[in-house]
């Protein structure tokens, strides 16, 4: 026993008894009281550590975030006729002056005014808002106005565009052909002609002779699935056909075109990456248990995404009544250029032989576009992104955007999509960028100015822009490379919990 413990015996008086004890139970009591001090401070600090690490899990959830590859793409796309202006020599300038082609009998007029120059403002807002990247269109029109005749000054501003984007630092992805053709192709039978592959092959040869110390990358044509389908099939877009043969043809010429093109870019440019841009859109059966609504969904998706990007693989073009060999399409793709809006829900419709015995509708219990035109589908967008692997191929998202004048829907649709987008590179998808429809709100085609799909709202009498809430977004997430908590519960915290759930 420690000797603290050896009392005196009882022959000692009581008083010495108290003078030996005193100092002992002084002792204890002191030892006690530190003891009960130290105690509370160890409870004290316990107590601050478990702030301190709940402050830190809340900190750490606020820092979470989904980045993206390093040298990913970020950017807003643009198309020529619709954010120029005075484009009066093609054939979407003469389609607008026919009563009943535009709603509400719009014109593009001034479109943007960037012929005008306003590119200038337009890129350094895009530079500001963190993009790292455009994506632009060349109009064939301005370049060769004539069979016989080339505009150097043309290719000039051109130029200049693409120097500002490089002055900015932002890297152009420029397209060959988006929608619009000039009149004097037009007056020669347009892409049924026999010819038009050529013709568009020399316009290509000249634009990149001219632009290529500025751009690697470009988009042969973009959409020639939309393009056929509205031009030749339903009538919206000129020529206003309702022709399966002419659709045909078409389609093979555009072909032919596409191939022409990307081997007079990698001839003049071999390092030059060069691809198509397909407008994919998800197809979903509505009663997946009939029979004939999954054989009519399966022709639909067939026809509108599958043909044009296999035959760029196979060689083969594939519809359901024929294949046609074009042995001169196989291999002609460096990556692949999806624009992804929506998903539509196919019923069987025996009575429907125009629509290919089919109806779509949107899915009623998903947000709407004000106008009706799009539903908000994130889901569509992986599903794009996996129906891109059977390509084998890079893949560059280069439209995905939603008409929004009031800018309600759309922090929502950017977030949600962008989300998928990372889950399919978590997937170790190949995909490099992504570019949002559009910069500015600009002129959409039938549709006119009833749609408003910018980042910038634009008032068209004055040029005036203002900047949207999503312009914000886009930027955040443009500087960070990623989709973090604090951005998610900054602009659209009603997805919080659907981003970061727990």
């Amino acid at each position: 026993m420690h000797a603290l413990f050896n009392f005196p015996s009882a022959a000692h008086n009581g008083e010495e008894i108290l003078g030996f004890a005193f100092p002992i139970l002084r002792q204890s009591y002191v030892t006690a009281l530190t003891g009960l001090r130290k105690i509370a401070l160890a409870t004290k600090i316990f107590k601050t550590a478990i702030k301190e690490l709940t402050f830190s899990q809340e900190n750490c959830m606020a820092q979470a975030a989904f980045h993206f590859p390093r040298g990913f793409l970020w950017g807003a796309a643009t198309a020529s006729h619709q954010v120029e202006g005075n484009n009066t020599n093609n054939n979407w300038w003469a389609w607008e002056q026919q009563p009943g082609r535009i709603l509400q009998g719009d014109k593009s007029g001034l479109a943007c005014d960037w012929w005008g120059g306003r590119w200038r403002e337009d890129f350094d807002r895009a530079a500001q808002d963190g993009h790292n990247a455009h994506r632009l269109s060349i109009e064939w029109s301005r370049i060769q106005p004539s069979p016989d005749r080339w505009d150097e000054n043309a290719l000039d501003r051109y130029l200049n565009m693409l120097r500002g984007l490089s002055e900015r630092r932002l890297t152009p992805l420029v397209t060959l052909h988006h929608f619009s053709d000039p009149l004097w192709l037009t007056e020669m039978g347009g892409w049924e002609n026999e010819k038009a592959p050529q013709y568009f092959a020399a316009y290509v040869e000249r634009v990149v002779e001219a632009l290529k110390d500025y751009v690697t990358l470009w988009v042969t044509i973009n959409e020639p699935n939309i393009y056929v389908s509205l031009g030749y099939f339903l009538g919206l877009f000129p020529p206003g056909k309702s022709d399966l043969g002419a659709a045909l043809q078409v389609a093979l010429n555009l072909l032919k075109g596409h191939a022409a093109a990307y081997r007079a870019i990698h001839r003049l440019q071999p390092q030059a990456r060069v691809g198509l841009a397909i407008n994919y859109r998800s197809f979903v059966p509505a009663r997946s248990w009939l029979p004939f609504s999954k054989m009519v969904t399966h022709l639909r998706s067939q026809l509108f995404n599958d043909a044009i990007p296999q035959a760029c693989q196979t060689g083969v073009l594939r519809i359901p009544t024929r294949k046609v060999s074009l042995p001169e399409a196989k291999g002609t793709q460096d990556y692949l250029g999806l624009n992804y809006y929506t998903r539509e829900y196919v019923t069987f419709s025996p009575f429907n032989p125009g629509g290919l015995f089919a109806d779509t509708h949107f899915d009623p219990q998903a947000e709407k576009s004000p106008n009706g035109f799009l539903a908000n589908e994130p889901q569509g967008m992986f599903e794009a992104l996996k129906w891109c692997r059977q390509f084998e191929l890079p893949v560059i998202i280069t439209e995905n955007g939603i008409e929004d004048a009031e800018d309600a829907l759309r922090p929502r649709y950017l977030v949600q999509h962008l989300h998928q987008v990372w889950r399919a590179v978590n997937f170790n998808f190949p995909v490099k960028g992504y570019f949002h429809w559009t910069l500015v709100d600009n002129f959409e085609w039938e549709r006119g100015w009833t749609q408003r799909f910018g980042l910038w709202e634009l008032d068209v009498e004055t040029q005036v822009r203002r900047k949207r809430k999503s312009a914000d977004l886009y930027a955040e997430i443009c500087r960070e490379n990623g989709i973090s908590s604090e951005i998610v519960a900054r602009y659209t915290p009603e997805l919080f919990e659907e981003i970061f759930p727990n």
